[in-house]
Protein backbone atom coordinates (compact mmCIF):
# COMPACT_ATOMS: atom_id res chain seq x y z
CA UNK A 1 0.00 0.00 0.00
CA UNK A 2 1.97 2.87 -1.12
CA UNK A 3 -0.19 6.84 -0.74
CA UNK A 4 -3.27 5.54 0.21
CA UNK A 5 -3.32 3.24 -2.66
CA UNK A 6 -3.45 -0.74 -2.91
CA UNK A 7 -1.09 -2.35 -5.77
CA UNK A 8 -1.11 -5.63 -6.46
CA UNK A 9 0.58 -7.61 -8.80
CA UNK A 10 -0.44 -10.99 -9.86
CA UNK A 11 1.11 -13.09 -12.76
CA UNK A 12 -1.22 -16.06 -14.00
CA UNK A 13 -0.37 -19.05 -16.29
CA UNK A 14 -2.68 -20.04 -19.24
CA UNK A 15 -5.59 -21.36 -17.58
CA UNK A 16 -4.90 -20.31 -14.11
CA UNK A 17 -7.43 -18.14 -12.00
CA UNK A 18 -7.56 -16.88 -8.38
CA UNK A 19 -9.83 -15.38 -6.35
CA UNK A 20 -9.33 -12.11 -5.00
CA UNK A 21 -10.72 -11.54 -1.40
CA UNK A 22 -10.66 -7.44 -0.21
CA UNK A 23 -11.83 -8.03 3.80
CA UNK A 24 -12.83 -4.17 5.04
CA UNK A 25 -12.68 -4.27 8.86
CA UNK A 26 -12.36 -1.76 11.78
CA UNK A 27 -10.09 -4.99 13.49
CA UNK A 28 -7.23 -6.57 12.85
CA UNK A 29 -7.92 -8.95 10.17
CA UNK A 30 -4.17 -10.03 10.28
CA UNK A 31 -4.59 -13.64 12.41
CA UNK A 32 -7.77 -14.52 10.54
CA UNK A 33 -7.78 -17.53 8.48
CA UNK A 34 -9.00 -16.42 5.06
CA UNK A 35 -12.27 -17.44 4.30
CA UNK A 36 -12.82 -20.15 1.45
CA UNK A 37 -14.43 -17.99 -1.79
CA UNK A 38 -17.06 -20.54 -2.77
CA UNK A 39 -18.57 -21.12 0.42
CA UNK A 40 -18.98 -17.75 1.29
CA UNK A 41 -20.39 -16.64 -2.47
CA UNK A 42 -22.79 -19.74 -1.78
CA UNK A 43 -23.32 -18.46 1.78
CA UNK A 44 -23.66 -15.29 0.42
CA UNK A 45 -26.60 -15.73 -2.25
CA UNK A 46 -28.33 -18.36 0.12
CA UNK A 47 -28.61 -15.23 3.04
CA UNK A 48 -29.85 -13.01 0.48
CA UNK A 49 -32.65 -15.80 -1.30
CA UNK A 50 -34.15 -16.12 2.18
CA UNK A 51 -33.88 -12.63 3.17
CA UNK A 52 -36.02 -11.07 -0.07
CA UNK A 53 -39.41 -11.55 -0.05
CA UNK A 54 -41.18 -13.02 -3.55
CA UNK A 55 -43.01 -10.22 -4.20
CA UNK A 56 -45.46 -12.18 -5.79
CA UNK A 57 -48.10 -9.52 -4.88
CA UNK A 58 -46.95 -6.73 -7.18
CA UNK A 59 -47.48 -6.85 -10.80
CA UNK A 60 -43.30 -7.37 -11.31
CA UNK A 61 -42.34 -9.56 -8.96
CA UNK A 62 -38.59 -9.86 -10.26
CA UNK A 63 -38.13 -6.00 -10.65
CA UNK A 64 -39.91 -5.38 -6.87
CA UNK A 65 -37.57 -8.22 -5.49
CA UNK A 66 -34.59 -7.02 -6.88
CA UNK A 67 -35.60 -3.42 -5.72
CA UNK A 68 -36.41 -4.21 -2.69
CA UNK A 69 -33.05 -6.45 -2.16
CA UNK A 70 -31.24 -3.05 -3.16
CA UNK A 71 -33.04 -0.89 -0.82
CA UNK A 72 -31.99 -3.65 1.95
CA UNK A 73 -28.32 -3.05 0.98
CA UNK A 74 -28.73 0.56 0.96
CA UNK A 75 -30.05 0.08 4.61
CA UNK A 76 -27.78 0.38 7.58
CA UNK A 77 -27.78 -1.46 10.97
CA UNK A 78 -29.14 2.32 11.97
CA UNK A 79 -32.55 1.65 9.60
CA UNK A 80 -30.91 4.67 7.73
CA UNK A 81 -31.28 4.04 4.25
CA UNK A 82 -28.93 6.22 2.06
CA UNK A 83 -30.19 8.13 -0.98
CA UNK A 84 -27.54 7.06 -3.27
CA UNK A 85 -24.39 5.16 -3.54
CA UNK A 86 -22.65 7.94 -5.44
CA UNK A 87 -21.94 11.33 -5.44
CA UNK A 88 -20.75 13.28 -8.38
CA UNK A 89 -22.59 11.95 -11.27
CA UNK A 90 -24.00 15.39 -12.92
CA UNK A 91 -27.46 15.61 -13.94
CA UNK A 92 -25.64 17.01 -17.50
CA UNK A 93 -22.18 16.28 -18.98
CA UNK A 94 -19.92 18.89 -18.22
CA UNK A 95 -22.52 20.95 -16.83
CA UNK A 96 -22.04 20.99 -12.81
CA UNK A 97 -25.11 19.59 -11.50
CA UNK A 98 -24.12 17.42 -9.15
CA UNK A 99 -24.69 16.18 -5.85
CA UNK A 100 -23.54 13.83 -2.60
CA UNK A 101 -26.92 11.58 -1.95
CA UNK A 102 -24.97 9.25 0.84
CA UNK A 103 -26.94 10.68 3.26
CA UNK A 104 -30.09 9.36 4.69
CA UNK A 105 -32.92 11.66 3.39
CA UNK A 106 -36.29 11.73 5.59
CA UNK A 107 -38.83 11.57 2.45
CA UNK A 108 -36.96 8.92 1.28
CA UNK A 109 -36.86 6.81 4.51
CA UNK A 110 -40.96 7.12 4.28
CA UNK A 111 -41.62 6.87 0.65
CA UNK A 112 -39.30 3.90 1.07
CA UNK A 113 -41.52 2.68 4.70
CA UNK A 114 -45.08 2.83 2.47
CA UNK A 115 -43.88 1.25 0.21
CA UNK A 116 -42.65 -1.66 2.24
CA UNK A 117 -46.18 -1.58 3.76
CA UNK A 118 -47.96 -1.59 0.89
CA UNK A 119 -46.43 -5.12 -0.39
CA UNK A 120 -46.65 -6.53 3.14
CA UNK A 121 -42.64 -6.44 4.08
CA UNK A 122 -42.49 -5.23 7.58
CA UNK A 123 -39.01 -5.38 8.20
CA UNK A 124 -37.42 -2.43 5.91
CA UNK A 125 -40.54 -0.79 6.99
CA UNK A 126 -39.74 -1.24 11.09
CA UNK A 127 -36.48 0.40 9.92
CA UNK A 128 -37.85 3.07 8.58
CA UNK A 129 -39.89 3.62 11.31
CA UNK A 130 -36.96 3.55 14.06
CA UNK A 131 -34.66 6.01 11.87
CA UNK A 132 -37.58 8.43 11.55
CA UNK A 133 -39.19 8.16 15.14
CA UNK A 134 -35.03 8.72 16.39
CA UNK A 135 -35.23 12.12 14.82
CA UNK A 136 -38.31 13.20 15.04
CA UNK A 137 -37.78 12.72 18.86
CA UNK A 138 -34.52 14.49 18.54
CA UNK A 139 -35.24 17.21 17.04
CA UNK A 140 -38.85 18.03 16.93
CA UNK A 141 -40.14 20.78 15.34
CA UNK A 142 -36.27 21.46 14.02
CA UNK A 143 -36.46 18.11 12.07
CA UNK A 144 -33.60 17.87 9.18
CA UNK A 145 -34.38 16.90 5.47
CA UNK A 146 -31.63 14.39 6.03
CA UNK A 147 -28.84 12.59 8.39
CA UNK A 148 -25.76 10.75 8.45
CA UNK A 149 -26.71 7.12 9.11
CA UNK A 150 -26.04 7.52 12.29
CA UNK A 151 -28.14 10.45 12.96
CA UNK A 152 -25.67 13.78 12.89
CA UNK A 153 -26.02 16.62 10.73
CA UNK A 154 -24.80 16.46 6.85
CA UNK A 155 -21.56 17.02 6.42
CA UNK A 156 -21.58 21.03 4.29
CA UNK A 157 -21.32 20.78 0.62
CA UNK A 158 -17.43 21.02 -0.83
CA UNK A 159 -15.95 20.49 -4.02
CA UNK A 160 -12.51 17.84 -4.36
CA UNK A 161 -9.91 18.52 -6.44
CA UNK A 162 -10.42 15.02 -8.83
CA UNK A 163 -12.29 15.33 -11.96
CA UNK A 164 -16.07 13.92 -11.73
CA UNK A 165 -17.80 11.99 -14.39
CA UNK A 166 -18.91 12.64 -17.11
CA UNK A 167 -16.61 16.31 -16.93
CA UNK A 168 -17.72 17.88 -13.76
CA UNK A 169 -15.91 18.11 -10.10
CA UNK A 170 -16.29 16.17 -7.36
CA UNK A 171 -18.53 16.78 -4.59
CA UNK A 172 -18.73 15.76 -0.96
CA UNK A 173 -21.01 16.86 1.85
CA UNK A 174 -25.12 18.66 0.77
CA UNK A 175 -25.98 22.36 1.97
CA UNK A 176 -29.86 20.39 2.71
CA UNK A 177 -29.09 19.90 6.36
CA UNK A 178 -30.10 23.67 6.90
CA UNK A 179 -33.04 24.10 4.62
CA UNK A 180 -37.00 23.51 6.21
CA UNK A 181 -38.81 21.47 4.13
CA UNK A 182 -42.75 21.20 5.81
CA UNK A 183 -43.68 18.25 3.47
CA UNK A 184 -41.27 16.34 5.74
CA UNK A 185 -43.64 16.37 8.69
CA UNK A 186 -46.45 14.79 6.46
CA UNK A 187 -44.44 12.39 5.50
CA UNK A 188 -43.18 11.35 9.00
CA UNK A 189 -47.20 10.74 9.54
CA UNK A 190 -47.80 8.93 6.27
CA UNK A 191 -45.06 6.84 7.44
CA UNK A 192 -46.36 6.60 11.06
CA UNK A 193 -50.11 5.84 9.34
CA UNK A 194 -48.50 2.86 7.03
CA UNK A 195 -47.13 1.44 10.39
CA UNK A 196 -50.05 1.95 12.38
CA UNK A 197 -51.86 -0.08 9.94
CA UNK A 198 -49.71 -3.27 10.13
CA UNK A 199 -50.06 -2.55 14.05
CA UNK A 200 -46.32 -1.67 13.86
CA UNK A 201 -46.24 1.09 16.61
CA UNK A 202 -45.14 1.13 20.01
CA UNK A 203 -45.71 3.84 22.69
CA UNK A 204 -42.34 5.45 21.73
CA UNK A 205 -43.15 5.79 17.84
CA UNK A 206 -46.82 7.54 18.70
CA UNK A 207 -45.20 9.82 20.94
CA UNK A 208 -43.41 10.92 17.82
CA UNK A 209 -46.31 11.80 16.16
CA UNK A 210 -47.84 13.81 18.73
CA UNK A 211 -44.07 15.43 18.08
CA UNK A 212 -44.67 15.80 14.42
CA UNK A 213 -48.53 16.99 14.77
CA UNK A 214 -47.05 19.79 16.74
CA UNK A 215 -44.76 21.03 14.68
CA UNK A 216 -47.21 20.68 11.72
CA UNK A 217 -49.57 23.28 14.12
CA UNK A 218 -46.73 25.55 14.79
CA UNK A 219 -45.27 25.66 11.55
CA UNK A 220 -47.34 25.03 8.69
CA UNK A 221 -47.86 28.45 7.65
CA UNK A 222 -44.02 28.82 6.71
CA UNK A 223 -42.36 29.37 3.55
CA UNK A 224 -40.57 26.26 2.80
CA UNK A 225 -38.28 24.85 0.95
CA UNK A 226 -40.54 21.87 -0.63
CA UNK A 227 -39.74 18.58 -1.76
CA UNK A 228 -37.72 20.15 -4.75
CA UNK A 229 -35.38 21.57 -2.20
CA UNK A 230 -35.98 25.44 -3.88
CA UNK A 231 -36.21 28.98 -2.51
CA UNK A 232 -38.57 29.03 0.65
CA UNK A 233 -42.32 29.95 -0.34
CA UNK A 234 -45.44 28.75 0.80
CA UNK A 235 -45.58 25.41 -1.55
CA UNK A 236 -48.61 23.94 -2.09
CA UNK A 237 -47.37 20.42 -2.40
CA UNK A 238 -45.88 20.66 1.11
CA UNK A 239 -49.12 22.12 3.34
CA UNK A 240 -51.58 19.41 1.50
CA UNK A 241 -49.06 17.00 2.09
CA UNK A 242 -49.09 18.13 6.11
CA UNK A 243 -53.09 17.47 5.93
CA UNK A 244 -52.51 14.10 4.37
CA UNK A 245 -50.48 12.73 6.88
CA UNK A 246 -52.69 14.10 9.60
CA UNK A 247 -55.88 12.35 8.01
CA UNK A 248 -53.76 9.32 7.57
CA UNK A 249 -52.70 9.06 10.96
CA UNK A 250 -55.93 10.46 12.77
CA UNK A 251 -57.84 7.25 11.54
CA UNK A 252 -55.55 5.03 13.84
CA UNK A 253 -55.94 7.46 16.83
CA UNK A 254 -57.92 8.10 19.30
CA UNK A 255 -61.58 9.52 18.43
CA UNK A 256 -61.11 12.61 19.90
CA UNK A 257 -57.20 13.48 19.04
CA UNK A 258 -57.73 11.96 15.48
CA UNK A 259 -60.70 14.15 15.23
CA UNK A 260 -58.70 17.09 16.29
CA UNK A 261 -56.15 15.98 13.66
CA UNK A 262 -58.76 15.64 10.71
CA UNK A 263 -59.75 19.45 11.91
CA UNK A 264 -56.28 20.78 10.96
CA UNK A 265 -56.07 18.51 7.99
CA UNK A 266 -59.46 20.28 6.55
CA UNK A 267 -57.80 24.19 7.79
CA UNK A 268 -54.91 23.71 5.94
CA UNK A 269 -56.79 22.23 2.69
CA UNK A 270 -59.36 24.94 3.12
CA UNK A 271 -56.26 28.00 3.48
CA UNK A 272 -54.39 26.43 0.59
CA UNK A 273 -57.25 26.30 -1.95
CA UNK A 274 -58.00 29.64 -1.50
CA UNK A 275 -54.37 30.48 -3.12
CA UNK A 276 -53.52 27.90 -4.95
CA UNK A 277 -55.64 26.42 -6.96
CA UNK A 278 -55.31 27.82 -10.72
CA UNK A 279 -58.28 29.35 -12.48
CA UNK A 280 -58.50 25.68 -14.94
CA UNK A 281 -59.51 24.07 -11.37
CA UNK A 282 -56.47 22.54 -10.83
CA UNK A 283 -53.56 22.82 -7.89
CA UNK A 284 -50.32 25.42 -8.52
CA UNK A 285 -46.92 25.02 -7.18
CA UNK A 286 -47.68 27.91 -4.99
CA UNK A 287 -49.49 31.04 -4.54
CA UNK A 288 -47.47 33.31 -6.67
CA UNK A 289 -46.11 30.60 -9.63
CA UNK A 290 -49.24 28.90 -11.37
CA UNK A 291 -47.07 26.21 -13.18
CA UNK A 292 -47.56 22.25 -12.59
CA UNK A 293 -45.69 20.46 -10.61
CA UNK A 294 -45.79 16.66 -10.49
CA UNK A 295 -45.43 16.40 -7.02
CA UNK A 296 -48.71 18.25 -7.00
CA UNK A 297 -49.84 14.24 -7.98
CA UNK A 298 -49.31 12.99 -3.98
CA UNK A 299 -52.24 15.27 -2.31
CA UNK A 300 -54.46 12.84 -4.14
CA UNK A 301 -52.78 9.70 -3.52
CA UNK A 302 -52.24 10.57 -0.09
CA UNK A 303 -55.70 11.49 1.08
CA UNK A 304 -55.30 15.26 1.53
CA UNK A 305 -58.15 15.70 -0.74
CA UNK A 306 -60.39 12.64 -2.21
CA UNK A 307 -59.66 10.85 -5.47
CA UNK A 308 -62.35 11.96 -7.75
CA UNK A 309 -62.44 15.91 -6.12
CA UNK A 310 -62.49 18.17 -9.30
CA UNK A 311 -58.74 19.27 -7.92
CA UNK A 312 -57.37 15.90 -7.94
CA UNK A 313 -58.73 14.95 -11.69
CA UNK A 314 -57.92 18.40 -13.26
CA UNK A 315 -54.57 18.14 -11.51
CA UNK A 316 -53.64 14.79 -12.96
CA UNK A 317 -55.21 15.83 -16.09
CA UNK A 318 -52.58 18.20 -16.92
CA UNK A 319 -49.83 16.61 -15.37
CA UNK A 320 -50.05 14.33 -18.00
CA UNK A 321 -51.01 16.78 -20.86
CA UNK A 322 -48.33 19.11 -19.69
CA UNK A 323 -45.08 17.41 -18.47
CA UNK A 324 -45.35 13.64 -20.12
CA UNK A 325 -43.48 12.90 -22.65
CA UNK A 326 -43.09 9.64 -24.69
CA UNK A 327 -44.26 7.84 -21.49
CA UNK A 328 -42.19 9.89 -19.04
CA UNK A 329 -43.19 12.78 -16.88
CA UNK A 330 -40.81 15.61 -15.98
CA UNK A 331 -40.96 17.13 -12.39
CA UNK A 332 -41.84 20.98 -13.87
CA UNK A 333 -41.68 24.01 -16.61
CA UNK A 334 -38.20 25.23 -15.20
CA UNK A 335 -37.93 27.91 -17.73
CA UNK A 336 -39.30 28.78 -21.40
CA UNK A 337 -36.98 25.82 -22.74
CA UNK A 338 -37.87 22.47 -23.64
CA UNK A 339 -38.65 20.40 -20.42
CA UNK A 340 -35.85 17.76 -22.15
CA UNK A 341 -33.51 20.90 -22.08
CA UNK A 342 -33.41 21.73 -18.87
CA UNK A 343 -33.39 18.34 -17.33
CA UNK A 344 -33.74 14.56 -17.48
CA UNK A 345 -37.43 13.07 -16.63
CA UNK A 346 -38.27 12.03 -13.28
CA UNK A 347 -38.61 8.52 -12.74
CA UNK A 348 -39.95 9.03 -9.13
CA UNK A 349 -42.86 11.03 -10.97
CA UNK A 350 -43.54 8.22 -13.86
CA UNK A 351 -44.12 6.16 -10.92
CA UNK A 352 -46.41 8.39 -8.96
CA UNK A 353 -48.33 9.23 -12.24
CA UNK A 354 -48.69 5.17 -12.47
CA UNK A 355 -50.49 5.08 -9.39
CA UNK A 356 -52.62 8.23 -10.25
CA UNK A 357 -53.72 6.84 -13.46
CA UNK A 358 -55.02 3.62 -11.31
CA UNK A 359 -56.79 5.49 -9.08
CA UNK A 360 -58.52 7.09 -11.48
CA UNK A 361 -59.65 3.64 -12.93
CA UNK A 362 -57.62 3.78 -16.27
CA UNK A 363 -56.12 0.66 -15.56
CA UNK A 364 -54.18 0.49 -18.77
CA UNK A 365 -53.06 3.95 -18.77
CA UNK A 366 -51.58 3.11 -15.36
CA UNK A 367 -49.56 -0.01 -16.57
CA UNK A 368 -48.45 2.19 -19.75
CA UNK A 369 -46.71 4.66 -17.48
CA UNK A 370 -45.41 1.94 -15.00
CA UNK A 371 -43.59 -0.31 -17.68
CA UNK A 372 -42.13 2.43 -19.50
CA UNK A 373 -40.32 4.03 -16.74
CA UNK A 374 -39.43 0.59 -15.03
CA UNK A 375 -37.86 -0.01 -18.20
CA UNK A 376 -35.76 3.28 -17.85
CA UNK A 377 -32.71 1.45 -16.14
CA UNK A 378 -29.02 0.08 -16.70
CA UNK A 379 -28.69 -3.83 -17.35
CA UNK A 380 -28.47 -4.38 -13.79
CA UNK A 381 -31.91 -3.01 -13.32
CA UNK A 382 -30.61 -0.30 -11.12
CA UNK A 383 -32.60 3.30 -11.55
CA UNK A 384 -30.99 6.68 -11.55
CA UNK A 385 -33.05 10.00 -10.26
CA UNK A 386 -33.36 10.99 -13.70
CA UNK A 387 -33.53 9.55 -17.48
CA UNK A 388 -32.80 11.74 -20.51
CA UNK A 389 -35.58 10.72 -22.96
CA UNK A 390 -34.24 12.07 -26.14
CA UNK A 391 -31.10 10.76 -25.72
CA UNK A 392 -31.97 7.46 -23.84
CA UNK A 393 -29.22 7.67 -20.55
CA UNK A 394 -29.25 7.51 -16.97
CA UNK A 395 -28.78 10.87 -15.05
CA UNK A 396 -27.12 11.87 -12.25
CA UNK A 397 -26.26 9.49 -9.01
CA UNK A 398 -26.27 6.30 -9.27
CA UNK A 399 -28.45 3.79 -8.16
CA UNK A 400 -31.19 6.17 -6.53
CA UNK A 401 -33.39 4.43 -3.58
CA UNK A 402 -36.75 6.58 -3.90
CA UNK A 403 -37.02 5.83 -7.25
CA UNK A 404 -36.74 2.02 -6.24
CA UNK A 405 -38.91 2.49 -3.28
CA UNK A 406 -41.59 3.70 -5.65
CA UNK A 407 -41.21 1.00 -8.34
CA UNK A 408 -42.12 -1.34 -5.57
CA UNK A 409 -45.06 0.37 -4.57
CA UNK A 410 -46.37 1.29 -8.07
CA UNK A 411 -46.35 -2.70 -8.82
CA UNK A 412 -48.29 -3.12 -5.60
CA UNK A 413 -50.80 -1.01 -6.00
CA UNK A 414 -50.93 -1.89 -9.36
CA UNK A 415 -52.11 -5.38 -8.45
CA UNK A 416 -55.04 -3.78 -6.38
CA UNK A 417 -58.08 -2.63 -7.34
CA UNK A 418 -58.66 0.76 -8.27
CA UNK A 419 -59.47 3.86 -5.34
CA UNK A 420 -58.05 1.87 -2.67
CA UNK A 421 -56.85 3.87 0.37
CA UNK A 422 -53.00 4.98 0.35
CA UNK A 423 -52.28 3.83 4.25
Amino acid sequence: MAGGALELELTLQEGEHRDLILEISTKSLARRRLRDPDSTWEATEYAWEQSTPSMDVTVAADDARQSRAFLRGMTSSTGAMVAASTTSLPERAAQGRNYDYRYAWIRDQCYAGQAMAACGDVDLLDCAVAFVTERVLADGDRLAPAYTIDGRPVPSERSLDLPGYPGATSTVGNWVYEQFQLDNFGEVLLLLAAAAGKDRLDLEQWRAAEVTVAAIKSRWQEADSGIWELQPRRWTHSRLMCAAGLRALGRHAPSRQGAAWTSLADAIVSDTSADCVHESGRWMRSPDDERVDASLLLPGLRGAVPARDPRTVATVEAVERELGVKGYVYRFPQDARPLGEAEGAFLLCGFHMSMAAHQQGDHTQAMRWFERNRAACGSPGLFTEEYDVEQRQLRGNYPQAFVHALLIEAAARLAGPSHVPMT
